[in-house]
């Protein structure tokens, strides 16, 4: 097992049309505005950028981000990412229920030393981390619908 290898999916049950939550997805520069853990986004292009998080655990992940599919009809955003985490990340928005369901793939290996060095004892750690991360981004961008 490569203990530096990780696969996340998180679903959102959101309160909103798949439209609405697709185009709040696709303005990564405003997730700061809604998702705490998101610290910092930085534009370098229309479809790169640099994003700075941090959750729970003391230390923040910077990562380079491209992106290699906007597709509003099937509802789809994907980037490949590279930095502090290298490997890709996927939104799929589709309706469910009253609203919309966002689902989030990624999979990505960690490059940053000092998590490759406590990779073992801290993987369970970490990926209660991104599972808070995930959680406070479905609640903040939910308000920040019912707001909008």
């Amino acid at each position: 097992m490569d203990w530096t290898h990780y696969r996340f999916r998180s679903l959102w049950p959101l309160p909103a049309p798949p439209a609405t939550v697709y185009a709040a997805l696709e303005r990564p520069e405003d997730y700061p505005r809604w998702w705490p853990q998101v610290r910092e986004v930085t534009r370098l292009g229309d479809t790169t950028g640099v994003i700075t998080v941090r959750s729970l655990l003391p230390y923040a992940l910077t990562f380079t981000v491209r992106e290699t599919r906007r597709d509003p009809a099937a509802g789809v955003l994907e980037i490949a990412v590279s930095g502090d985490v290298e490997g890709w990340a996927r939104w799929t928005v589709t309706a469910g229920g009253p609203g919309s369901l966002a689902r989030y793939d990624q999979v990505v290996d960690v490059n940053k030393p000092l998590l490759r060095w406590f990779a073992v004892p801290g993987r369970p750690f970490f990926r209660v981390n991104h599972w808070l991360m995930m959680r406070a981004g479905r609640r903040g961008l939910a308000a920040y619908l019912q707001a909008v």
